[in-house]
């Protein structure tokens, strides 16, 4: 037993599982947590044995550390202050140190049984053998405080180890004591205003510490030999230098966060360094770990600087993540000038702050006990876990056990994990305890001190350093250990290769059971009500009814209805544990009223949970059970094929590509609400029941009874089981699981009752689904819907993080993403979260409408509570914003996907207002789709519900390329490159007025070609931005690609406010400049229009003739010259060009065009090699034979204007009776003209 910790006892038991059962009840009532170890007689003993070899090893670390600090000059009161909250802190040192310091502790009723306890452990550690060579210092050590004073057994232990280290503690407890966090607070308020701070040393910590100086709004120029480092700080806000004393010239404060004592000295004093560079009077924060005579001998070689140079020596404590976050604990000395000159510094990267008195070094002296006390701990830690595992002890729970004992540390708590899952990836590498205890052993021969424990610690991580571990996590330490005795002290299931374990079980059940399910009489079978704690459940059926209420009214409906099957959307998981409570009580309240309102009801509750063991169990199944009555059996099956969940051998396992990895091991497991250690279901549910439901009474169904015995066996071993047990089923495939379907129907058909806690896979087969091909648009016949899909994505899982991002990289061209942010909308003020939320609501609307596919997601940082309670409620605060944003958007979108299971939840019952919805299918396996109720805000759209945690990186961006509108070129320059890509040109056809875009519109939908409205400024004057917008609506809602198109603009006011219109594409008209302004007057319109992804056509030479008024005489025409066209392009970067070969506007003479071919080839050559399409103007009037070699030399667009005029103007000779009867004949007419233009360009049929 360990008794007093706290008040609680806790027993260790072990011995045959039958004898642990009938005591149980016993052993459970003496203790407040008991620890059971099935197996051998003697494990319990054994726990009990490693807890105190830590107990005794602290124990003489705690006097060492003591002692040493008194030494060197520190008030042991302070130490015990700082370090019992601070990483060197273990239980011992908390409980021990005080009774030590005011003298409450004897060596006769604490020290001579230290001596015996350590003793037997190490005899029986010598029995093995093993080596322990901390505890036998440790022993070495509390002999030598027992043969104090021959035989005084009532010398109290303050006094027996002032002998043994010869250091007089006494005196130094009763000494005046002060508040260093007091003085902390003291120097920060008086403390001088920082403009510059330099720093020197951006690894982990120091790269934190600078980015957090930065958030205070310091001007911060930082240095490090690592360049990667310098350009992340450099895209962190800060300046950067190439050397210390760049970086220090003009600073007021220098903050050193190097490695090492040789480093600090290099940057202060090498080459390059700071100090002589520093202004006079600036303040050096020292802030690596370095020994206090280093600092000591410091101090005094800046002040023979004679510059007035302050040394603050501020070692600092917290980690990686607290350094960024400006929350650090902070040990500082040096005089008080000092400090106050650097407190603005130190006070932005604290949480706490301790001002030593004593001046430098005595800061470093601090973080040097408290070093000590780490490192000893972390070895001990390993010769513990090492000791336990020789011992055949199952190291994940002896960890456990003493986590809540007296042998448990920080260090403990924090390290041991990392050798548990063997997994030394670098946190604090093993390296720097090796330089730090070697402070520890270098300063105590300095002080006199005799610190034999820490300095055999030391002498442990040498070791691992010269093994080469170095450069590992420090916990690596335990690896001395396993090689030395080739014990493993790794605690967790191995990761295994999955077609290997798939193929090592026995051959499936011969018949597939799903057939006698289909065929069984359904009035026979209970009703499955499914309870789905997010919407993500319904991922394996289709063609049931979704409820997302629970009013006694729409259950006794759906009851009438006689259904196999229906669901009841909960979305629990987003709930507290006491809400879920509630919740599913009174969900099982009406449940039971309607089906006695109905009668003649039987049903089965299925409490459908997250595959990965995500949600509120027990508190679920509790409640359930509370209001339906006890049930013969729990039922536990997370098996789900589509998402990669297996359970085997009772180890659940989530597959990743062509792995299994056990859950216990996933980013699942780590869930800020739901997480948990255990992988083998048995052990999972005593973990979450608290140790209720013990581990050992957990039945399951084997994978080899499901295989060998089928659906018979399956009824017999449920209905074998005694009342109220719980049942865990193992299953690897969808036979699998049909098997032990048909068995529990059986068993159910036989009058036995079960409450279900499953993942989707069970559902589908208890009803015998069949599965179907996924849904595709064209399969609910929305093909045609104009308005964008909204995306919604809040799961923050790590894969959903994956799926977003290749999202993104595949679907960027044709998705507008909005992100909006999880800190303004969780964790800012309520001004900041509305305008967040308004911004994303406008921005959405207006894409929906453009018919843009949205994506709205929130940012990727995963930002938790101080407990499961508090990550709920910053869950329920992004929920519910997404929820406002999706409410206020008024555009139907043609499909909603939203991708997390609490997201999906709200957004169809608080957005949509979703009442009920029937689940049509799946988009992908495992991803539902649902379409909407008709009481829901969009009736009948469909809605696709994709978890967080289901399939590939790819997954999220193949279901919304399938459900995108069929894509059109939306570009002008799409339009000619793929004309030029296909030997055709594309017709640019001047409009007027509604019956002339009409005609254009109509033309190319019915021979299926690309075409270009285009307006000429005489016609924008006329029809003004009225028909800007007819061109740009009729572009967006055609069924062809067609773009608008702005012609001739020759004023460049007039192309600057068309720049604003919407227009995909401009021409720049500055033909009638000289050579040199119109390159001047292209490029400036050039570049505002590539601004705006438009593209941009500009003329060289001039065309004669008449268009729109505009008359160009024959004197005034000039060819296109190929050596100005190289210049042009190349000065202006314009993507057309408009070429004058003999072309000409309007009407071409009697003696037909005399097109220059040869000036057309040579311009071809150049353009192509350029990247520059070919457009000819005066399209009117050319035969077929020259389109045709216009086209073969390069052109891909032609203007035609005067033909459609012509024929719109003739149709006026026959109007008919009415205005409409003119419209439709002029349209008719244009369109007749249109048609047979894009025939002659070849462009028909390339739609």
């Amino acid at each position: 037993m360990s008794d007093s910790l706290n008040g609680k006892v806790m027993i260790t038991s072990s011995g045959r599982s039958d004898a642990i059962a009938r005591a149980q009840p016993i052993l459970s009532a003496m203790c407040e947590k008991l620890y059971i170890f099935e197996g051998e007689v003697g494990a319990g003993s054994k726990i009990k044995m490693v807890n105190g070899l830590l107990e005794g090893i602290h124990l003489v670390a705690s006097a060492e550390a003591i002692a040493l600090g008194v030494q060197a000059g520190i008030h042991p009161w302070i130490i015990y202050d700082i370090i019992s909250n601070a990483a060197g802190n273990s239980w011992v040192f908390k409980n021990h140190v005080p009774q030590l310091l005011r003298g409450n502790l004897t060596k006769q009723h604490f020290l001579n049984t230290a001596v015996q306890n350590v003793g037997s452990i190490l005899d029986m550690a010598k029995s093995l053998p093993f080596p322990l060579p901390l505890l036998a210092v440790a022993h070495q050590q509390l002999i030598s405080g027992s043969s104090y004073g021959h035989g005084h057994n009532d010398a109290t232990l303050v006094k027996v180890w002032e002998k043994v280290f010869g250091v007089n503690l006494t005196a130094a407890a009763n000494a005046e004591i002060y508040s260093p966090l007091e003085l902390g607070s003291q120097i920060t308020a008086k403390s001088n205003t920082v403009k510059r701070v330099g720093f020197i040393g951006l690894g982990a910590m120091g790269f934190g510490m600078a980015t957090s100086l930065l958030k205070s709004n310091f001007c911060v120029i930082g240095f490090d030999v690592y360049k990667p480092t310098l350009s992340r700080f450099a895209n962190a806000g800060g300046l950067v230098g190439e050397s210390p004393a760049e970086v220090s010239k003009d600073v007021d404060v220098l903050v050193i966060m190097v490695t090492n004592e040789a480093q600090a000295e290099s940057v202060l004093f090498g080459d390059l360094g700071a100090v002589k560079v520093l202004p006079p009077g600036a303040s050096i924060i020292l802030s690596s770990t370095v020994s206090p005579g280093f600092v000591i001998q410091l101090e005094r070689r800046l002040k023979n600087e004679n510059k007035n140079l302050k040394l603050v020596d501020a070692p600092v404590s917290g980690g990686v993540k607290r350094a960024s976050m400006g929350t650090l604990t902070i040990i500082a000395s040096g005089t008080d000038e000092a400090l106050t000159s650097a407190g603005s510094v130190l006070s932005a990267l604290n949480e706490k702050l301790y001002i030593i008195r004593g001046g430098c070094g005595s800061g470093s002296a601090v973080k040097m006990v408290n070093q000590l006390l780490a490192g000893v701990h972390i070895a001990a830690s390993a010769e513990a876990m090492a000791i336990g595992a020789r011992l055949g002890l199952n190291t994940r729970k002896l960890f456990d056990f003493i986590t809540n004992s007296g042998g448990t540390s920080w260090m403990f708590e924090n390290r041991t994990p990392h050798m548990l899952d063997n997994d030394y990836t670098p946190c604090s590498a093993l390296d720097i305890f090796v330089k730090d205890l070697g402070i520890v052993s270098h300063e105590c021969s300095s002080y006199k001190v005799p610190l034999l424990l820490s300095t055999v610690a030391h002498q442990l991580f040498l070791s691992g350093s010269a093994a080469g571990w170095g450069r590992y996590d420090d916990a690596a330490v335990v690896k001395v250990y396993e090689t030395l005795t080739g014990v493993k002290v790794e605690g967790k299931l191995p990761v295994v290769k999955k077609e290997e374990v798939l193929h090592s079980l026995p051959p499936e059940w011969p018949s597939d059971p799903i057939d006698y399910i289909r065929t069984l009489d359904q009035s026979n079978l209970k009703t499955l009500i499914v309870l789905d704690d997010d919407p993500t459940g319904t991922q394996t059926v289709h063609d049931i009814e979704v409820l997302t209420e629970w009013n006694v009214e729409p259950l006794v409906e759906q009851f009438r209805k006689r259904p196999k099957c229906f669901f009841i959307l909960t979305n629990s998981r987003a709930l507290t544990p006491e809400k879920a409570t509630a919740l599913i009580k009174d969900i099982c309240t009406n449940i039971r009223n309607a089906a006695n309102s109905v009668g003649n009801i039987d049903y089965t509750v299925v409490l459908r949970g997250d595959s990965t063991l995500r949600g509120h169990f027990p508190e679920e199944a509790n409640a359930a059970v509370s209001v339906l009555g006890e049930m013969d059996a729990w039922i536990i099956c997370p098996f789900f094929l589509q998402g990669g969940r297996y359970t085997i051998d009772d180890i659940h396992y989530v597959a990743d590509s062509d792995r299994l990895v056990p859950a216990g091991d996933t980013e699942f497991a780590k869930d800020a609400s739901f997480g948990y250690k255990s992988s083998n279901l048995r052990e999972w549910v005593e973990e979450k029941t608290i140790g209720r439901i013990p581990a050992s009474s957990v039945t399951s169904i084997s994978i080899q009874l499901l295989r060998k015995g089928g659906p018979d066996a399956v009824c017999m071993h449920l209905c074998s089981l005694q009342k109220g047990s719980t049942c865990i089923v193992n299953a690897a495939s969808e036979r699998d699981m049909a098997v032990f379907a048909a068995g529990m129907i059986q068993a159910e058909r036989k009058g036995k009752h079960f409450l279900c806690r499953t993942a989707a896979s069970f559902v589908s087969a208890r009803i015998g689904i069949i599965p179907k091909a996924p849904i595709l648009p064209k399969d609910l016949g929305i093909n045609k819907e104009r308005n964008g899909g909204l995306i919604v994505v809040g799961s923050y899982v790590p894969k959903t993080t994956k799926q977003v991002e290749e999202l993104k990289l595949q679907c960027g061209q044709i998705l507008q993403s909005i992100e909006i942010s999880v800190d303004k909308l969780a964790m800012k003020s309520s001004e900041e979260r509305e305008e967040e939320i308004s911004r994303a609501a406008e921005m959405a609307d207006v894409f929906l409408r453009a018919s843009k596919d949205t994506l709205i997601m929130t940012s990727r940082e995963l930002i938790t509570g101080k407990s499961p309670s508090e990550s709920l409620e910053i869950n329920f605060k992004v929920s519910s914003a997404l929820v406002e944003i999706v409410r206020r958007i008024t555009t139907r979108p043609r499909y909603i996907l939203a991708k997390g299971g609490i997201t999906s939840s709200d957004l169809a019952t608080k957005a949509l207002e979703a009442r009920r919805a029937k689940v049509v299918g799946q988009a992908l396996a495992g991803v539902p789709l649902w379409q909407l109720g008709p009481e829901s805000r969009h009736p009948g759209v469909p809605y696709v519900v994709f978890p967080g945690n289901v399939g590939d990186s790819k997954a999220l961006a193949d279901v919304v390329k399938s459900w995108v509108r069929p894509v059109r070129l939306s570009s002008t320059k799409e339009l000619l490159l793929d004309a030029e890509r296909g030997g055709y040109a594309v017709g640019a056809f001047n409009v007027y007025n509604l019956e002339g875009v009409e005609a254009v519109v109509a033309a190319a939908e019915e021979e299926q070609s690309p075409a270009i409205l285009q307006i000429h400024p005489s016609a924008l004057k006329q029809g003004g931005i009225p028909l800007v917008a007819c061109c740009i609506a009729a572009a967006a809602q055609a069924t062809v690609p067609i773009t608008v198109h702005f012609d001739h603009g020759s004023s460049k006011k007039e192309l600057v406010d068309v720049l604003e219109l919407g227009f995909d594409s401009v021409m720049v008209d500055g033909s009638h400049l000289p050579f040199k302004d119109n390159i001047s007057y292209t490029k400036y319109v050039s570049l505002l229009a590539h601004s705006k992804d438009m593209m941009v056509e500009a003329e060289l030479g001039r065309l004669s003739g008449t268009e729109d008024d505009l008359t160009v005489e024959d004197y005034e025409a000039k060819l296109t010259d190929v050596d100005q066209a190289l210049e042009f392009i190349d000065e202006t970067g314009i993507d057309a060009l408009a070429v004058c070969i003999g072309n000409v506007h309007g009407k071409y003479p009697a003696t037909g065009p005399n097109l220059r071919l040869d000036l057309l080839k040579e311009l071809h050559n150049l353009c192509s090699k350029k990247g520059v399409l070919l457009v000819l103007h005066g399209a009117s009037g050319l035969s077929e034979k020259r389109i045709k070699e216009c086209i073969e030399r390069g052109v891909t667009k032609f203007n035609v204007n005067t033909e459609v005029r012509k024929a719109y103007m003739e149709s006026l000779s026959n109007p008919g009776k009415d205005l409409v009867h003119v419209m439709s004949n002029a349209k008719e007419a244009m369109k007749a003209v249109v048609a047979e233009k894009m025939h002659l360009f070849g462009s028909a049929g390339k739609a």
